[in-house]
């Protein structure tokens, strides 16, 4: 497991999607994570990433999915069937249909989950956008999780 680099915060309070307070995002993170956007399949960097390590948020640094949880499904995003418990958000998509995941600190759009596909054991593929996370090989010390103070 990666460590944390400094103390977390004690104050909770992560709601909206605004990117004050957090880490700075390009157009194209915001587009994604604060916009609820998809990258086009098969161009994350993390699709094909094999190598043992954590994912953590790009936009507040909260751990997300251990390297152990990714899978190849072929779907053209990293697949994860399990997450880090209490780090992942679930809410039924804009579209009605499908169940979109987020980052329960920051409230970022990492992408969707789907069950019921028998791709792996656990019977569930969290389906996320490469942009959404960064990935800290193993041995590297995580950046310290932003937690923003509520107002």
């Amino acid at each position: 497991m990666v460590e944390q680099m400094g103390g977390q915060q004690s104050q909770s309070g992560a709601g909206g999607l605004s990117t004050a307070g957090w880490n700075p995002l390009t157009k194209e993170e915001a587009r994604v994570i604060v916009h609820k956007g998809t990258e086009y399949s098969g161009r994350g960097e993390y699709t094909n990433n094999k190598a043992e390590g954590l994912y953590i948020c790009r936009q507040c640094n909260s751990p997300l999915y251990e390297s152990r949880f990714k899978f190849s499904s072929g779907c053209g995003w990293p697949s994860f069937d399990d997450e880090i418990p209490g780090k992942v958000k679930r809410h039924i998509d804009a579209d009605g249909h499908r169940v979109e995941i987020v980052c329960a600190n920051c409230g970022g759009h990492l992408g969707h989950v789907f069950e019921g596909e028998h791709m792996t054991a656990k019977n569930i593929r969290h389906c996320v956008n490469s942009i959404s996370m960064k990935f800290i090989p193993t041995g590297t010390i995580a950046p310290a999780m932003i937690i923003k103070p509520s107002l």
